[in-house]
């Protein structure tokens, strides 16, 4: 398992996102690696297995699962990385107009 992992999940439809494309970035919006979410919603395998301490962010392209037309069609979630080597699992719940987070496990 990667550093860093995600899973969203549509609670508008009830059931996980699959397929959507996810990047992380440092907090200066430098790429580090991408993928897309399996069947379960999930990406188990984004980004190296260490990352320097700082301030990253996951940008989601939401709009690829909710349609052209979606009020958010990219969502972009800011973190901070205190230890490098510690797990960070960042979920994303959407729903057409509206969506949130929190630091998982």
């Amino acid at each position: 398992m990667s550093l860093v992992t995600t899973h969203i999940l549509d609670t508008a439809a009830g059931r996980p996102a699959a397929g959507v494309g996810v990047r992380l970035e440092t907090g200066a919006g430098e790429p580090v690696a991408d993928g897309r979410t399996d069947a379960d919603g999930r990406i188990r395998d984004l980004g190296p297995d260490t990352l320097e301490p700082g301030v990253y962010r996951l940008v989601f392209d939401t709009g690829a699962h909710l349609g052209p037309d979606s009020f958010f069609p990219e969502v972009i979630l800011t973190f901070r990385i205190a230890d490098g080597t510690e797990h960070h699992h960042v979920p994303l719940l959407l729903s057409p107009f509206a969506y949130s987070t929190y630091r998982g496990s």
